[in-house]
């Protein structure tokens, strides 16, 4: 994976609209969400939480979070943003493509925007699945956001590995069920046209 120096210096000379995925409206997002049971204390697990305005209004509507990136400098701004909220936040300083250290909580709702399609390496992505596998409770959910196939081969001077709804659904496994599925373009803050697969599963109870 892209090394935590690289993220570091892009979230230490930047400003959140500066960066070319900051996403002010998180419709999208709750827009899948929406399909969810409701459930007020619900644990999400954010890789890649950045200083992103999805922490705030998931905050917002009472979940737990635990907030993972592999930049110290990303939540460093977004602790100084959102305070520590002890008791309802984990922070956690990691490359989700490593194993997740111990006595980190198992999640309900794990939602990835835009952090899987910087893996490249095999080991990595499979790493990242074991992750997602191992921290979702039985019946809990995945919401991943990832370049299309149509989508740019670049982010943040990075390459990228996109990803089909097949590539995906066949990654998760059987051990997680298709809920639903959709292209969205997203417009970055400098107009251009990102295009993105959403895919929300939900884990088996078996």
């Amino acid at each position: 994976m892209s090394t935590s120096k690289h993220w570091n210096g892009i979230f230490s000379t930047k400003n959140d609209h500066e960066l070319g995925w900051y996403e002010s409206d998180t419709s999208q997002t709750f827009k899948f969400l929406d399909l969810i049971p409701k459930n007020e204390t619900t644990t999400v697990f954010l890789p890649g939480a950045g200083t992103s305005v999805l922490v705030d209004k998931l905050l917002a509507k009472g979940h737990q979070l635990i907030l993972n990136d592999i930049s110290d400098e990303a939540l460093h701004k977004l602790k100084k943003r959102i305070g520590e909220n002890k008791g309802r936040l984990t922070w956690l300083h990691h490359d989700i493509s490593s194993p997740i250290p111990s006595g980190i909580p198992r999640s309900d709702i794990w939602i990835d925007r835009a952090v899987l399609h910087f893996l490249l390496e095999e080991s990595d992505i499979q790493g990242y699945f074991a992750n997602l596998h191992s921290s979702i409770h039985p019946g809990g959910y995945a919401l991943l956001a990832e370049f299309s196939t149509t989508g740019a081969q670049k982010c943040a001077g990075l390459e990228l590995h996109r990803y089909s709804i097949e590539e995906i659904t066949a990654r998760m496994g059987a051990e997680f069920d298709l809920i639903k599925h959709e292209d969205y373009t997203f417009i970055n803050p400098f107009g251009d046209s990102r295009p993105y697969i959403y895919a929300l599963y939900r884990k088996n109870n078996g």
